[in-house]
Protein backbone atom coordinates (compact mmCIF):
# COMPACT_ATOMS: atom_id res chain seq x y z
CA UNK A 1 0.00 0.00 0.00
CA UNK A 2 1.31 3.67 -0.64
CA UNK A 3 0.94 5.53 1.77
CA UNK A 4 1.39 8.53 0.05
CA UNK A 5 4.26 9.85 2.20
CA UNK A 6 6.54 10.68 -0.53
CA UNK A 7 8.71 14.03 0.09
CA UNK A 8 6.51 14.91 3.23
CA UNK A 9 8.75 16.15 6.03
CA UNK A 10 8.48 14.40 9.30
CA UNK A 11 9.89 15.44 12.41
CA UNK A 12 10.66 12.73 15.06
CA UNK A 13 12.15 13.52 18.36
CA UNK A 14 14.25 10.88 19.78
CA UNK A 15 14.52 9.63 16.74
CA UNK A 16 18.07 8.38 16.86
CA UNK A 17 17.07 4.68 18.53
CA UNK A 18 14.29 2.34 19.70
CA UNK A 19 11.05 3.44 18.67
CA UNK A 20 12.16 6.53 17.42
CA UNK A 21 14.43 5.64 14.81
CA UNK A 22 12.04 2.63 13.76
CA UNK A 23 9.52 5.87 13.21
CA UNK A 24 12.55 7.48 11.08
CA UNK A 25 13.60 4.03 9.08
CA UNK A 26 9.71 3.63 8.62
CA UNK A 27 9.23 7.10 7.29
CA UNK A 28 12.11 6.82 4.76
CA UNK A 29 10.93 3.77 3.82
CA UNK A 30 7.89 5.42 2.30
CA UNK A 31 9.92 8.24 0.56
CA UNK A 32 9.11 10.78 3.06
CA UNK A 33 11.85 13.12 4.45
CA UNK A 34 12.70 12.12 7.92
CA UNK A 35 14.29 15.03 10.36
CA UNK A 36 15.87 12.86 13.36
CA UNK A 37 16.08 15.28 16.50
CA UNK A 38 18.31 13.42 19.39
CA UNK A 39 20.18 14.32 22.08
CA UNK A 40 22.81 11.22 21.17
CA UNK A 41 25.70 12.21 18.68
CA UNK A 42 26.77 9.12 17.91
CA UNK A 43 23.25 6.67 17.32
CA UNK A 44 22.42 10.10 15.43
CA UNK A 45 25.02 10.43 13.05
CA UNK A 46 24.79 6.68 12.61
CA UNK A 47 21.49 6.41 11.03
CA UNK A 48 21.72 9.72 9.22
CA UNK A 49 24.39 7.89 7.53
CA UNK A 50 22.30 5.27 7.01
CA UNK A 51 19.34 6.89 5.33
CA UNK A 52 20.25 9.56 2.41
CA UNK A 53 17.96 12.16 2.41
CA UNK A 54 17.20 12.25 6.22
CA UNK A 55 18.11 15.50 8.13
CA UNK A 56 19.93 15.06 11.65
CA UNK A 57 19.63 17.78 14.83
CA UNK A 58 21.17 17.11 17.54
CA UNK A 59 20.16 19.20 20.31
CA UNK A 60 18.63 18.61 24.21
CA UNK A 61 14.82 19.52 24.30
CA UNK A 62 14.71 19.96 27.91
CA UNK A 63 14.65 23.37 26.85
CA UNK A 64 12.15 25.63 24.63
CA UNK A 65 15.15 27.28 23.24
CA UNK A 66 16.21 24.07 21.08
CA UNK A 67 12.66 22.88 20.78
CA UNK A 68 12.20 25.86 19.02
CA UNK A 69 15.85 25.63 16.93
CA UNK A 70 14.73 22.18 15.99
CA UNK A 71 11.24 23.19 14.24
CA UNK A 72 13.39 26.73 12.99
CA UNK A 73 16.06 24.92 11.17
CA UNK A 74 13.63 22.40 9.53
CA UNK A 75 11.26 25.29 8.24
CA UNK A 76 13.90 27.14 6.85
CA UNK A 77 16.05 24.38 5.40
CA UNK A 78 12.93 22.16 3.89
CA UNK A 79 10.12 25.42 3.40
CA UNK A 80 7.99 23.19 5.28
CA UNK A 81 7.45 20.84 7.50
CA UNK A 82 4.32 18.33 7.41
CA UNK A 83 4.26 16.10 10.51
CA UNK A 84 5.87 15.85 14.00
CA UNK A 85 5.72 12.59 16.59
CA UNK A 86 6.57 13.22 19.75
CA UNK A 87 8.32 10.64 20.55
CA UNK A 88 11.73 11.67 23.09
CA UNK A 89 11.63 10.39 26.91
CA UNK A 90 12.27 8.33 29.22
CA UNK A 91 11.31 6.36 32.13
CA UNK A 92 13.47 7.96 35.05
CA UNK A 93 11.95 6.23 37.89
CA UNK A 94 11.11 9.77 39.91
CA UNK A 95 8.05 8.05 42.28
CA UNK A 96 6.79 8.98 45.34
CA UNK A 97 8.79 7.44 47.75
CA UNK A 98 12.19 8.29 45.96
CA UNK A 99 11.63 11.23 44.53
CA UNK A 100 11.43 15.25 45.53
CA UNK A 101 9.60 17.85 43.95
CA UNK A 102 12.80 19.11 42.13
CA UNK A 103 13.10 15.69 40.66
CA UNK A 104 9.49 15.59 39.84
CA UNK A 105 9.70 18.77 37.75
CA UNK A 106 13.01 17.58 36.13
CA UNK A 107 11.23 14.36 35.17
CA UNK A 108 8.27 16.71 33.77
CA UNK A 109 11.03 18.61 31.49
CA UNK A 110 12.21 15.74 30.39
CA UNK A 111 8.95 13.90 29.68
CA UNK A 112 6.28 16.32 29.12
CA UNK A 113 7.10 19.93 28.16
CA UNK A 114 8.79 19.68 25.07
CA UNK A 115 5.73 18.04 23.68
CA UNK A 116 4.00 21.17 24.31
CA UNK A 117 7.10 23.27 22.93
CA UNK A 118 7.64 21.12 19.82
CA UNK A 119 3.67 21.57 18.78
CA UNK A 120 3.58 25.06 19.74
CA UNK A 121 6.44 26.04 17.12
CA UNK A 122 5.64 23.55 14.65
CA UNK A 123 1.77 24.77 14.42
CA UNK A 124 2.39 27.56 11.64
CA UNK A 125 4.28 24.63 9.54
CA UNK A 126 1.33 22.44 10.43
CA UNK A 127 -1.30 24.78 9.19
CA UNK A 128 0.12 25.82 5.79
CA UNK A 129 0.52 21.56 5.51
CA UNK A 130 -2.65 20.38 6.85
CA UNK A 131 -0.26 18.16 8.50
CA UNK A 132 -0.44 16.28 11.73
CA UNK A 133 0.81 14.68 14.99
CA UNK A 134 1.57 11.28 16.52
CA UNK A 135 2.56 11.47 20.41
CA UNK A 136 3.98 8.69 21.82
CA UNK A 137 2.66 7.63 24.98
CA UNK A 138 2.70 5.35 27.88
CA UNK A 139 0.56 1.96 29.02
CA UNK A 140 1.78 3.54 32.44
CA UNK A 141 -0.14 6.89 32.17
CA UNK A 142 -3.10 3.86 32.43
CA UNK A 143 -2.27 1.11 34.33
CA UNK A 144 0.34 1.94 37.18
CA UNK A 145 3.98 0.90 37.39
CA UNK A 146 4.69 1.92 40.72
CA UNK A 147 7.80 4.46 41.66
CA UNK A 148 7.64 6.99 38.35
CA UNK A 149 5.39 9.41 39.18
CA UNK A 150 7.13 11.71 36.80
CA UNK A 151 7.08 9.58 33.95
CA UNK A 152 3.35 8.21 34.27
CA UNK A 153 1.91 11.35 34.96
CA UNK A 154 3.52 12.95 31.90
CA UNK A 155 2.28 10.08 29.64
CA UNK A 156 -1.14 10.61 30.99
CA UNK A 157 -1.07 14.31 30.27
CA UNK A 158 0.07 13.18 26.75
CA UNK A 159 -2.84 11.72 26.46
CA UNK A 160 -4.93 14.35 27.32
CA UNK A 161 -2.70 16.63 25.17
CA UNK A 162 -3.87 14.57 22.34
CA UNK A 163 -7.43 14.92 22.49
CA UNK A 164 -6.98 18.35 23.59
CA UNK A 165 -5.01 19.00 20.73
CA UNK A 166 -7.23 17.19 17.98
CA UNK A 167 -10.45 19.46 19.31
CA UNK A 168 -8.37 22.97 19.00
CA UNK A 169 -6.62 22.16 15.69
CA UNK A 170 -9.54 20.34 14.01
CA UNK A 171 -10.87 23.37 12.37
CA UNK A 172 -7.16 23.73 10.35
CA UNK A 173 -7.57 20.24 9.37
CA UNK A 174 -4.77 19.11 11.44
CA UNK A 175 -5.02 15.21 12.72
CA UNK A 176 -3.93 14.47 16.54
CA UNK A 177 -3.37 10.70 17.91
CA UNK A 178 -1.25 8.60 20.26
CA UNK A 179 0.16 5.69 20.81
CA UNK A 180 0.06 3.54 23.72
CA UNK A 181 2.84 1.25 23.83
CA UNK A 182 3.40 -1.41 26.69
CA UNK A 183 6.30 -3.80 26.47
CA UNK A 184 8.79 -2.51 23.81
CA UNK A 185 12.43 -4.10 23.58
CA UNK A 186 13.95 -0.94 23.07
CA UNK A 187 18.19 -0.39 24.34
CA UNK A 188 16.35 1.39 26.91
CA UNK A 189 14.45 -1.25 28.10
CA UNK A 190 17.43 -4.08 27.98
CA UNK A 191 19.42 -1.64 30.02
CA UNK A 192 16.59 -1.74 32.66
CA UNK A 193 16.39 -5.36 32.30
CA UNK A 194 19.69 -5.86 32.67
CA UNK A 195 19.74 -4.26 36.16
CA UNK A 196 18.37 -7.23 37.43
CA UNK A 197 20.27 -10.01 38.77
CA UNK A 198 18.58 -12.55 36.47
CA UNK A 199 17.75 -10.86 33.16
CA UNK A 200 16.08 -13.33 31.05
CA UNK A 201 13.92 -14.60 34.01
CA UNK A 202 12.75 -11.06 35.14
CA UNK A 203 11.95 -11.00 30.74
CA UNK A 204 10.55 -14.00 30.78
CA UNK A 205 8.02 -13.32 33.57
CA UNK A 206 7.34 -10.29 31.87
CA UNK A 207 6.77 -12.07 28.77
CA UNK A 208 3.88 -14.37 30.33
CA UNK A 209 1.80 -11.32 31.08
CA UNK A 210 1.49 -10.55 27.25
CA UNK A 211 -1.58 -12.18 25.84
CA UNK A 212 -0.91 -12.00 22.24
CA UNK A 213 2.02 -14.64 21.80
CA UNK A 214 3.34 -13.96 24.92
CA UNK A 215 6.03 -11.85 23.30
CA UNK A 216 7.34 -8.32 23.24
CA UNK A 217 5.68 -5.48 20.82
CA UNK A 218 8.93 -5.02 18.32
CA UNK A 219 9.40 -1.13 17.62
CA UNK A 220 8.73 -1.51 14.03
CA UNK A 221 4.93 -2.50 14.62
CA UNK A 222 4.96 0.85 16.48
CA UNK A 223 6.73 2.32 13.73
CA UNK A 224 3.93 0.96 10.92
CA UNK A 225 1.54 2.15 13.22
CA UNK A 226 2.71 5.60 13.16
CA UNK A 227 3.38 5.70 9.61
CA UNK A 228 -0.61 5.11 8.82
CA UNK A 229 -1.61 7.33 10.71
CA UNK A 230 0.59 10.08 9.36
CA UNK A 231 -0.80 9.64 5.92
CA UNK A 232 -4.00 10.38 3.77
CA UNK A 233 -4.94 6.70 4.27
CA UNK A 234 -5.43 7.70 7.80
CA UNK A 235 -7.33 11.23 6.82
CA UNK A 236 -10.86 10.56 9.27
CA UNK A 237 -8.99 9.48 12.28
CA UNK A 238 -7.97 11.99 14.90
CA UNK A 239 -8.14 12.06 19.28
CA UNK A 240 -7.25 8.44 19.29
CA UNK A 241 -5.23 6.50 21.81
CA UNK A 242 -4.05 3.50 20.17
CA UNK A 243 -2.40 0.65 21.93
CA UNK A 244 0.08 -1.49 20.13
CA UNK A 245 0.64 -3.77 22.67
CA UNK A 246 -0.02 -7.16 22.20
CA UNK A 247 -3.58 -6.75 24.43
CA UNK A 248 -1.24 -6.14 27.42
CA UNK A 249 -3.59 -3.37 28.68
CA UNK A 250 -7.54 -4.13 28.00
CA UNK A 251 -7.13 -8.22 27.83
CA UNK A 252 -7.99 -9.86 31.60
CA UNK A 253 -5.35 -11.10 33.49
CA UNK A 254 -6.54 -14.45 33.64
CA UNK A 255 -5.51 -15.35 29.84
CA UNK A 256 -2.02 -15.23 31.01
Amino acid sequence: MDLELKDKVVMVTGGAKGIGAAIVRAAAAEHAIPVIVDRDVEAGNLLHSQLPGSELIIAELASAESCYAAVDHTTRKFGRMDALVNNAGVNDKIGLEHGSPQKYVESLERNLFHYYNMAHFALPSLKKARGNIVNIASKTALTGQGGTSGYASAKGAVLALTREWAAELAEYGIRVNAIVPAEVMTPLYRQWLDTFARPEEKLQTILAKIPLEKRMTAPEEIAAMVVFLLSPRAAHITAQHIFVDGGYVHLDRALT
